[in-house]
């Protein structure tokens, strides 16, 4: 049986781009536009040339060497030539292998938002798709709103795009621009506009997840015929995002109802590279990937429940619908005050530490994970203080350092020019080697200078942690009042890129960071000789 391809269109540079908090650079466009054309998707949507500084700048020159490179814009304007209309134009010039012209088909809009006739509209579609097929270039047309404008006008929204195909659109798009189509619907109006001409080899299917559904409206849309699939990397977008291709890929290529009867440019040697691209563009955008996303996300593979982790230990199937490795990520059995000896054994194995379940000292360090579990401290999320923890209880971490004291000092006052002014300054005082050193560091905030501080000198061990960062800092309070208990959780990295995390925990927000600064930097220590980090290797 021959496979039906689905054509994946990536929109993160343009639709992505009107993500709150959310700003690219060309050098940014640059860079990302490489990623998804490395990872071998079909169409790199790249922005919108004429309309800013950024966009036109970029499409100075091809940007993808195997993806087809989209250039997005206007039809023309009602009353104007296509050959006179400045946006065509400048879209007609860009640097790309194909345009993407997003176009009214809700009449409300037209006469709202264009002030033309419903013909001047459909009149606009036609020459514009026309002008960007005889440029040389592969037309496509956005139906923008074409859910809702269908079900207020049904034969008006399917005129748009009948006339957008038999005008030579290789691809219709339809667009659930403001999010709110049910799955249901989207499959009854995908299939009444294939009925009314335009065939599913020609249709896109563009969802927004303001109802949380955009991955199951571009399914249902696939089921219901069209062929093109219009996404962006871990879901980015205006409002609550766009449909996820890092979700939708995996989903047409491992589960069996998609993937016996589609195909699509990612191959399995390609997927195994998924986790890394997502978590890749986590990282350029200067944020946290998301632990629970599927298939990629820290905690997609992971379990904490002891049954769970005992049937996993078995049979990985009992409790996993596709293997981790097949989208480049991997399972993991976390420890918690819910977990049996599966769970402790497994993860110990994971780290490269032997054990035997009849061992006294694994059950010294179940309880005292389960004791500290109950204070506050949370080891599933800090992997690096766990492994730590289990290999002084099991066997030795050598004494890189002894920290005999700190102090941390906050003063505010106001400067020589009456401006209020905060200021912290922290003393460490360590022994080294069985010499004493003190370091002094002024910080943005106590932690700030207690990192400093205690990062300025250790001597011997300075050079190693050169490239060693802090890349996030989370404070939880876990009770209410002013002598609450906080946990600290910290996420450390160096120049291999390879991150962990460690924690620590007291009635005192300085301590608790102290605790989990102080194991970041043991943590890297070990981790330089190979002593402790396999699972953040990996």
């Amino acid at each position: 049986m021959t496979r039906e391809k689905i054509y994946l269109f990536d929109t993160t540079l343009r639709d992505g781009q009107q993500t709150p908090g959310i700003d690219f650079s060309v050098e940014d466009k640059i860079a990302i536009a490489a990623m998804l054309d490395e990872f071998g998707l079909d169409y790199v949507e790249g922005g919108y040339p004429g309309a800013n500084p950024t966009d036109t700048a970029f499409f100075a020159q091809k940007r993808t060497t195997s993806a087809s490179f989209v250039a997005f814009g206007m039809t023309k304007r009602a009353g104007v030539s296509a050959s006179n209309d400045p946006g065509l134009t400048q879209l007609l010039q860009a640097e790309s292998d194909a345009v993407c012209l997003v176009a009214k088909t809700w009449d409300y809009h037209v006469e709202v938002a264009l002030g033309c006739t419903n013909e001047e509209n459909l009149e606009s579609i036609r020459e514009s798709v026309e002008a960007v097929a005889a440029a040389g270039k592969q037309p496509m047309v956005d139906c923008e709103h074409f859910f809702d404008g269908y079900k207020a006008n049904p034969a008006y929204a399917l005129a748009c795009a009948k006339t957008a195909y038999e005008a030579g659109a290789r691809w219709v798009v339809l667009c659930d621009t403001n999010g709110g189509t049910q799955p249901p619907e989207i499959r009854d109006i995908v299939q009444a506009v294939i009925a009314a001409g335009v065939p599913g080899a020609s249709l896109g299917i563009h969802a927004h997840n303001d109802t949380g559904q955009a991955v199951a409206n571009s399914l249902a849309a696939v089921e219901a015929g069209v062929r093109q699939i219009q996404g962006t990397l871990n879901g980015i977008g205006e409002r609550c995002g766009n449909a996820n291709l890092v979700t939708i890929i995996p989903t047409l290529c491992l589960k069996e109802t998609y993937a016996s009867r589609f195909e699509t440019a990612i191959d399995t040697d390609k997927l195994i590279e998924l986790t890394r691209l997502s978590h890749a563009f986590d990282e350029l955008l200067n944020r946290s990937p998301d632990h629970q996303a599927p298939y990629v996300g820290a905690s997609a593979f992971a379990t904490k429940a002891g049954i769970h982790a005992s049937a996993l230990l078995k049979d990985p199937r009992t409790y996993e619908h596709v293997v981790p490795e097949s989208v480049g990520n991997f399972r993991k059995v976390m420890v918690s005050d819910q977990g049996g000896k599966a769970n402790f054994i497994n993860a110990l194995k994971r780290r490269g530490i032997e054990v035997d379940k009849q061992d006294p000292r694994l059950d010294k360090l179940i309880s005292i994970v389960k004791e500290r579990e109950s204070s506050g401290y949370a080891y599933e999320g800090a992997d690096a203080s766990f492994e730590l923890l289990a290999r002084r209880t099991l066997g030795t971490v050598p004494d890189f350092f002894a920290v005999e004291s700190f102090r941390v000092m906050v003063e505010r006052r106001f400067d020589s020019h009456g401006r209020l002014k905060t200021v912290s300054e922290a003393v460490v005082k360590m022994v080294i080697d069985g010499k004493a050193v003190m370091s002094v560091a002024e910080g943005d905030g106590p932690v700030n200078a207690l990192d400093l501080a205690l990062r300025k000198d250790i001597g011997k061990f300075q050079a190693e942690i050169a490239d060693l960062e802090l890349a996030d800092y989370k404070v939880r309070i876990l009770n209410g009042g002013t002598e609450a208990i906080t946990r600290v959780l910290i996420e450390s990295t160096d120049d291999t890129g390879v991150r962990w995390w460690t924690v620590g925990v007291s009635e005192n927000i300085i301590d608790a960071s102290f605790q989990a600064l102080m194991d970041s930097i043991v943590y890297k220590l070990m981790k330089n000789r190979e002593l402790a980090g396999k699972i953040a290797a990996e």
